[in-house]
């Protein structure tokens, strides 16, 4: 196919892309000698698990896969070349393989897709359009993070290594026959840069060009990649490049990619893609999302006219493509949206330059030319004091963090590299983007290669004449950075207005028209010279720099201006108070005339407003030259002004802390300046250097898991954290060595860690080495990717005590299965200790267990393993590997026991005990469905049933039983005052608006329906199917309305209440954690509170049946009322789907403002639904465990797939 016609189909329809490759290899369960092949038959390493392989040894498996997704109706077919470069394949053994693996694929999709084509016949008129889009994964390496939680700045893989690998790839494909690359599961950028930039080359090689896809991943709920970035920035970081789409797969499923997807959609110039996978995995690794539930997520992103691209990735099928496809079918593609230009740059976050954020401040004190101290630091190679440096400017307030290292004495390039590389690892540093300033090019292009994010080249000019002008431009454009433009031309520096102009012109067309260059991120300096130096010509340099500023802000469209601000007042150092006020001036009016962005030390400006009278108006003189005697004013002005120079700058508030509060702030914020002289200060306050250990620092560290597992830090900040760990542990050594009081030093064990073959995420294992070797362990870490076998020999050799595997993605808990039968083939008899964020300890105990005789642990997290393994070594040790052995077979027994349908009846066993009551229906007083907006919350307060506020705050305990407790009443008490004062300011302050509609209709029973007659819409019910003694009905709420055989209209009641914080009337708390915790717990009691109240009028007034009712409110939260109001989503109907039922027969959407998720869930978080029944026998009860013949009825009624209704319904199975 041609690039046109990849275009036109775009253009028509919504593509479909095929689904996951090694999900339909697996089905295959193919063994080594399938994967060696007759041609590789005698290689020296192991091949299972090489599917890339398969396209030579195994075509027509590959090729019947392709065939399958192709039937199941895919546009785009993916090659099996997800892992064919050198750098993954060297774990095989593998990299001579790589062109041929490459090309080999390409050919085989590329039959697969004539041969289908070819057996449509006149089926395909006038012709379906089919693509082959060649597969470049992300290899199993990072270019942006540290390999070695000791060393932030080490690398195991370089930009260059990366761009060979991807240049072979892309030769191959090519050869082969695509027509599209897909660089797809980008987790870090700088990967993914690298991978384009190949790809340019080999286009501008061969003269020809592909359309290019990219695919990121979002790790988890945060919205980052692994290495931190922001969807936004991967976005702009990226955007460098022509693609044909960009989008997201893997990782997340469906539904938890739809808020990333719809952002993507409105801020992409591209088309977009999405192919999740299906769900997220099982406890085993496995997916079992279905296909009609995934194609149901998947229409709402085609319904809003979010994407041009869909497909499937892990867990996918040509089942699931299918269902997506067909559905595709009834919508239109997403619309290329016509963006506005801006210029965007991004770190880990996205700085966007707009009209309206007025001045960009670049920090400039990491520059060796500008800052004595940071020189020193960085020819002493005291680095983490030279990060330092650029902390304290982003907590300064500087937007962009400018980097020189320009020294005669310094290998510049060297130092650059080495730099930046630690600035990648400080998230609170990198989430800025980055100014690389030199003069020498070879230093510019090496920090280019180590920046994911979107950067600034400082500078370029016409210096060197046009072509190597050009040429730089254009070099800068591949690694995806925006370029400052010094207005020097042939002729040297434009220091006059007119010749300002000129070269700016010049460069602006030049870069605009020659080569594309994109308007917005060019960013002119107009050259900021010194002022007042005593020469005449000079004394206009800051007047024309702000006529130059303007000039260029009205002729060169969506060009930047930026300037170092401090060579303005070079004549005056050693003179802080003039030079500050000489800087603000001139910013005053540089900012007025456009200028965007400079070079500013923040410490040297005053507030223009604020600057002495006599010295604002000499100093505006001297950079407006409006006397001519303008400079000999202002010398005399400072002569007289004794530099009473800066005080020294304050340390950091928290440094205030008492020292263990400072230890815990250093982990959690991964600050290791500080941290020896902390620890050694905070020994003092132990008898030993270990209980240092075992108390403050492992705190910090078990806290830095709790954020990470909750998706508050990401993997950087983790890694920083653990380095922290490790120089601390570092100091405290000697101590505790000391403290063994001269006994023999004897290690407590020896442990073999390992992140197993597949896998490239070690920091849980490193974090679990610090915490040990803190406990004295001797560790052997034999890093990521480490096959069974080395890890057996190793732990052989070694002699080790423990073997310790961990892994991150689903597919590494197979390989520990395996890790563990090759231990068990080779009989070991050494513990197996299980670990990482995919694993649990059902896997361990159903999947690991069996296949190793000896003992197998699961571990949670680092905190945990030093117990364990100290359990392991003890006395007591076999009756400890005893009680978990045992306590694994009960866990698998009760696995495998639990599909087995004990003591359930049969659901006509069920229905032959239904409840039999008599009825005598009461008619409403008020039918039909009513709306109460604004209810007065002061009457719902007296509703509000504390007990459960105490809950939300994880304080258990009756109210107001709980202030007598010995333990928590006095806390308690504190809670319950803040409590009132809180609500108090919300009733009075109206910081939350209650609302409700509700219903009554006429309705009949059937079978466990209820029908409601008019409006016409039906409620499904589930009963309880568990043996009961005799007398005890099996219930389904169904029971409590009249049968439709009788005759008998009955009646129903359906309600919807929420109690909406007012964001606007609540922002003041923003800063506020407590007070926001505190508005929103209460918010959800006013939510029950209306409920509750809204039932108590529904029961006397609208309905009526109990008009003579008068209950307190006590006795209303012990449910002394007649009738019941139970919720979708609780024991007696736990379907959640049934909340769409009553939100659509209510209309509270359009009424009231509520609505509901795509899960189910209500919005506002602080709402209540449910069902009104009169039935004066009606009683709450638990639906429990319900059969097979019962999932399949209901999703029958329901109108589901079983696999669907199974999902909704799995705590219930």
């Amino acid at each position: 196919m041609t690039n046109n016609s990849l275009e036109v189909a775009a253009g028509k329809k919504i593509l479909i892309l095929d689904g996951a490759m090694g999900t339909m290899i697996q089905r295959h369960k193919l063994q080594e000698s399938d994967y060696r092949g007759e041609m590789f038959k005698e290689h020296p390493m192991l091949q299972k698990g090489n599917n890339d392989l398969l396209s030579l040894t195994k075509p027509e498996v590959i090729k019947g896969i392709h065939r399958e997704y192709l039937e199941a109706g895919a546009d785009i077919i993916t090659t099996n070349t997800f892992n064919s470069n050198k750098i993954s394949m060297a774990d095989y053994g593998m990299e001579g393989m790589v062109y041929e693996l490459n090309v080999g694929a390409a050919r085989l999709a590329a039959a697969a897709v004539r041969e289908f084509a070819a057996s449509l016949g006149e089926d395909n008129k006038p012709g379906r359009a089919l693509f082959v889009a060649g597969t470049m994964g992300p290899t199993n390496r990072t270019a942006s993070m540290s390999s070695d939680v000791n060393d932030p700045g080490a690398r195991a893989v370089t930009f260059d290594n990366l761009v060979e690998a991807y240049s072979e790839q892309a030769k191959g494909l090519i050869d082969g026959g695509v027509d599209i690359l897909l660089v797809e599961t980008v987790f870090d950028v700088l990967n993914c840069k690298a991978a384009l930039f190949a790809i340019d080359s080999v286009f501008e090689e061969r003269g020809m060009k592909l359309p290019v896809m990219v695919s990121g991943t979002i790790t988890d709920a945060s919205g980052r990649t692994l290495t931190g970035q922001t969807l936004e920035a991967f976005l702009v970081s990226v955007s460098h490049f022509p693609l044909f789409s960009i989008g997201l797969n893997c990782a997340l499923g469906a539904e938890q990619l739809r808020p990333f997807i719809q952002e993507l959609s409105a801020k992409s110039p591209f088309y977009v893609s999405a192919h999740p996978n299906a769900g997220l995995p099982n406890q085993f690794g496995e997916y079992d999302q279905s296909a009609a539930f995934m194609a149901s997520i998947a229409e709402d992103y085609m319904k809003e006219g979010w994407v041009n691209v869909l497909g499937g990735c892990c867990g996918t099928t040509p089942q699931h493509i299918n269902r997506i496809a067909e559905v595709a079918k009834k919508y239109q593609p997403r619309p290329l949206p016509s963006l506005t230009k801006q210029t965007k740059l991004s770190g880990l976050e996205v700085l966007t330059i707009t009209p309206e954020t007025n001045f960009v401040n670049v920090g400039e004190r990491t520059n060796v030319s500008g800052s004595i101290k940071f020189a020193r630091l960085i020819r002493e190679e005291k680095y983490d004091e030279a990060l330092a440096i650029a902390r304290n400017q982003v907590e300064g307030g500087a937007q962009v963090i400018d980097i020189c290292m320009d020294e005669a004495m310094l290998d510049s390039e060297k130092a650059m590299v080495k730099f930046v590389n630690l600035i990648m690892a400080e998230p609170d540093i990198s989430k800025l983007p980055l100014m690389i300033d030199s003069s020498r090019w070879s230093v510019i292009e090496g920090a280019l290669k180590c920046i994911q994010g979107k950067s600034v080249v400082n500078s370029i000019s016409l210096k060197e004449g046009e072509d190597i002008f050009l040429n730089r431009a254009k070099t800068i454009r591949k690694y995806g950075a925006a370029t400052v433009v010094m207005l020097f031309d042939e002729n040297g520096q434009a220091d006059t207005f007119e010749r300002k102009i000129e070269v700016a012109e010049r460069s602006y067309r030049l870069l605009t028209e020659k080569i594309g260059f994109p308007p917005e991120d060019i960013i002119f300096d107009p050259n900021v010279l010194a002022v007042a130096t005593g020469i005449e010509e000079h004394n206009n340099y800051g007047i024309n720099f702000i006529r130059a500023t303007e000039w260029i802000k009205q002729n060169l469209p969506y060009a930047k201006v930026s300037g170092g601000i401090s060579n303005l007042s070079f004549s005056f150092r050693g003179t802080d108070k003039v030079r500050e006020a000489m800087h603000s001036v001139f910013l005053f009016h540089a900012i007025k005339a456009g200028l965007d962005m400079g070079i500013v030390n923040p410490g040297m400006l005053q507030v223009y407003s604020e600057i002495e009278p006599n010295l604002l108006a000499l100093s505006e003189d001297v950079i407006l030259n409006r006397r001519s005697d303008a400079t000999e004013r202002l010398v005399k002005f400072a002569e007289g002004i004794k530099n009473e120079g800066k005080k020294q700058e304050k340390e950091d508030a928290w440094r205030m802390l008492p020292v263990v509060d400072r230890i815990k702030h250093a982990l959690i914020r991964g600050l290791d300046e500080f941290i020896e002289q902390d620890v050694e200060e905070a020994r003092s306050l132990f008898k030993r250097s270990i209980e240092l250990i075992e108390g403050p620092l492992m705190g910090g560290m078990n806290e830095v898991g709790d954020l990470f597992g909750s998706g508050k830090m990401f993997l950087p900040q983790v890694v920083k954290s653990a380095r922290v760990m490790k120089k601390a542990v570092t100091k405290l050594a000697p101590y505790i060595e000391q403290e063994s009081l001269g006994e023999e030093k004897k290690s407590a064990g020896k442990v073999l860690l390992a992140t197993v073959k597949g896998d490239v995420h070690d920091i849980g294992k490193n974090i679990v080495g610090v915490v040990l070797s803190c406990n004295n362990y001797e560790i052997i870490d034999l890093g990521v990717m480490v096959p069974a076998e080395k890890i057996i020999d190793a732990a052989i050799k070694e002699q080790v005590d423990f073997i310790g595997l961990s892994g991150l993605i689903t597919p590494s808990l197979e390989e520990m299965v395996h890790v563990a039968a090759e231990m068990e083939r080779r009989k070991i008899s050494i513990p197996l200790l299980i670990g990482g964020a995919t694993t649990s300890e059902i896997h361990a105990a159903v999947k690991v267990a069996p296949v190793y005789s000896y003992s197998v642990i699961h571990v949670k997290d680092a905190s945990k393993a030093a117990g364990v393994l100290s359990s392991l070594l003890n006395k007591d040790s076999i009756d400890y590997a005893t009680s978990i052995r045992d306590k694994y077979n009960k866990m698998r027994d009760a696995h495998s026991s639990r599909v087995a349908e004990k003591n359930l009846l049969t659901l006509s066993q069920a229905r032959a005990n239904r409840f039999c009551g008599d009825f005598s229906p009461f008619a409403p007083k008020q039918p039909g469905i009513h709306v109460l907006n604004n209810i007065d919350l002061a009457e719902l307060a007296g509703y509000i049933d504390w007990t459960f506020f105490f809950f939300a705050w994880k304080l258990s305990g009756k109210y107001p039983a709980i202030f007598s407790d010995p333990v928590k009443g006095e806390e308690a008490k504190k809670l319950f005052d803040d409590g009132q004062i809180y609500l108090r300011k919300i009733i009075e302050d109206k910081l939350i608006t209650a609302k409700a509609v509700f219903g009554l209709f006429p309705a009949v029973s059937a079978g466990d329906d209820v029908k409601v007659l008019e409006p016409k819409s039906t409620f499904c019910f589930l009963r309880n199917q568990e043996q009961k003694e005799k007398g005890i009905n099996n219930l389904s709420l169904a029971d409590y309305i009249a049968p439709e055989s009788t005759g008998i209209i009955d009646n129903i009641g359906a309600f919807v209440v929420t109690a909406a914080p007012d964001e606007s009337g609540t922002d003041k708390y923003k800063d506020d954690d407590y007070a926001m915790i505190m508005i929103r717990i209460l918010s959800d009691r006013l939510a029950e509170a209306a409920a509750e109240w809204l039932h108590a009028k529904i029961r006397r007034e609208y309905w009526g049946y109990a008009s003579e009712e008068n209950l307190s409110v006590e006795e209303m939260i012990k449910q002394k009322y007649k009738g019941i109001r139970p919720a979708p989503g609780y024991p007696a109907c736990p379907d959640h789907t049934e909340k769409r039922v009553i939100f659509d027969l209510l209309g509270a959407e359009k009424r009231i403002g509520a609505r509901l998720t795509e899960n189910f869930a209500m919005v506002p978080a602080a709402a209540v639904s449910g069902y009104v029944f009169s039935h004066p026998q009606s009683v709450y009860f638990n639906i429990g465990k319900i059969g097979q013949d019962q999932l399949k009825e209901y999703a029958s009624r329901k109108k589901m797939t079983i696999e669907e209704a199974a999902k909704w319904l799995a705590p219930n199975l």
